[in-house]
């Protein structure tokens, strides 16, 4: 049992960098929703509690709100932007529109000693996104920071209570890191005792004592997280472990047959279904994301309930899911805890409750990308195969926009062959790259004949934790040399587009 860091959620966008952030520093982090009761909150037994952002302005009727006994707890409370609002507005502060947001890289001051900015260099720049502001603080708040325009900082330091209007957990702030490093030390007195070596040691003998002498099933992707999920249980349960890769047919160039090679020569069993017309059938009609990905995790299921049966009827259905899949699938500490849904993850959000398999193992669904990566490489995986780029379990059907068909997707296998024959070998790589084939169509020419065919998007972005990203500067060189060949190349493709947003706002994949 490690301390625990409580991230309460109050919608704010950042709230998975925050956890993680915290687990960098080596203090284990949960998020939760912001609703969460005193109660649970104690059984829980948090070392300090962190409020996030949000959308919300506080002072109107409905936004959300922590259960105001939570503040006299005696926990020390760090909150950000919405959560430093929030608290005050509580506690009985003014908070009210300002006369100008305040977005982007903005100056801060330091008024004041603070524990939180111990050693901060002053003034530093921090990541605001804001427009209501702070105007009176609560009795026995003193103000330890400020910009131009708002309070940026405030505390209670009789209460353990403290406050930030801006960002600590993204890149954009000077001196984040070391924020929450002092609230985590400084403040909480953590101790730092998670260690991602010992969630191998800790997860076997869970997986050992859940399952016994029976048999598991794994839905194995080849991805990353299924990987690493394959290798973590063969290594708790040897000789009890079938590995089912279901190629639905929307995987990339060759990728299924890739995927066989690898696994087959592997030390554990290794099927292979080829589902390629029945998902395509499922599919029909349907242009919906949020519908294609129900209803792909649904007739993933529906494969693997055959397969079992073909088995034995294997009791436990296990996945690769990941921390970040049960969060934006509106999952908190557990699956339907209640946070907003940015995206069902084929593999929480699109599992059917009536499913034949008695119970669903997910021995990675408490960490992030990179510690998933981390934890591989302390299995012995191949570098080729932890360092392997995030690819969706729908795979190229929600890299199709509207309804998905085979001539679409063959389309589509082709641009992204050429996107990766031009990137794989590039000195600064993208951390992810793909195509996208959009449900637009645009007027060109080709060979003096017009044409009016559909338009690639091609995506490519930096990332160090996949919960945020930046898109990757390519050179123009390398643009015009990629719109060059998918246009060249494919015949009904006559223009590519580049996207160039970051996330947030946008996601890194279109659907």
């Amino acid at each position: 049992m490690n301390e625990t860091i409580l991230v309460l959620d109050f919608g704010g966008q950042y709230k998975e960098l925050i956890a993680r952030a915290v687990r960098g520093l080596r203090v284990y982090s949960e998020i939760r929703p912001g609703q969460l009761s005193v109660d649970e909150i104690k059984l829980i037994n948090p070392i300090g509690i962190i409020l996030t952002g949000g959308p919300n302005s506080v002072y109107l009727s409905g936004a959300p709100q922590c259960d105001p006994a939570l503040l006299t707890l005696g926990i020390p409370i760090l909150g950000i932007c919405y959560g430093m609002q929030m608290m005050c507005h509580t506690l009985g502060g003014r908070v009210a529109p300002g006369s100008a947001g305040e977005y982007g890289r903005v100056p801060v001051t330091i008024t004041s000693p603070s524990a939180l900015f111990r050693d901060t260099k002053e003034p530093f720049t921090a990541l605001m996104s804001h427009r209501d502001i702070v105007t009176h603080l609560p009795k026995g708040f003193a103000m330890t920071a400020s910009t131009t325009n708002c309070i940026a900082a405030c505390e209670n330091t009789s209460k353990k209570l403290f406050g930030v209007q801006f960002h600590p957990e993204t890149k954009h702030t000077q001196g984040g890191r070391e924020i929450i490093r002092n609230f985590l030390f400084d403040v909480c007195h953590a101790a730092g005792d998670y260690v991602l070596g010992d969630y191998i040691e800790t997860q076997i003998t869970r997986i050992r004592q859940r399952v016994g002498d029976k048999k598991v099933l794994l839905a194995l992707s080849g991805g990353v997280d299924s990987s690493v999920c394959a290798n973590l249980l063969s290594k708790a349960i040897p000789g009890q472990l079938t590995c089912v890769f279901v190629d639905h047919g929307f995987m990339r160039r060759n990728e299924g047959d890739e995927i066989e090679r690898v696994f087959s020569k592997r030390d554990l069993r290794f099927i292979r279904v080829n589902a390629r017309e029945r998902f395509l059938a499922k599919l029909k009609g349907v242009t919906d994301p949020e519908t294609k990905r129900r209803l792909i995790g649904e007739e993933f299921v529906r494969v693997f309930e055959e397969e079992s049966a073909k088995l034995g009827d294997i009791p436990f259905l296990a996945q690769g899911t990941i921390y970040p899949d049960v969060v934006e699938s509106g999952g908190g500490g557990t699956h339907g805890a209640g946070g907003a849904v940015i995206k069902s993850h084929h593999n929480v959000g699109g599992l059917p409750e009536d499913r034949a398999f008695a119970d669903v193992l997910e021995p990675l669904s408490g960490l992030f990308k990179d510690e998933v990566r981390i934890l591989g490489e302390k299995l012995g995986l191949p570098a080729f195969l932890v360092n392997r780029q995030p690819f969706p379990g729908p795979g190229l059907a929600i890299r199709v926009m509207g309804e998905v068909t085979e001539e679409k997707l063959e389309l589509l296998r082709r641009a992204d062959a050429v996107l990766r024959e031009e990137l794989d070998g590039i000195r600064r790589r993208p951390n992810q790259y793909f195509a996208v084939l959009t449900d637009t169509r645009s007027v060109g020419v080709k060979g003096d004949d017009r044409t009016y065919d559909p338009v690639i998007a091609i995506r490519a972005v930096t990332t160090d934790d996949f919960m945020t990203c930046e898109y990757t500067p390519l050179s123009h060189k390398i643009l015009c040399r990629i719109a060059s060949r998918i246009t060249s190349e494919i015949p009904n493709v006559s223009r590519v587009v580049y996207d160039i947003t970051s996330k947030p706002p946008a996601t890194v994949e279109w659907e």
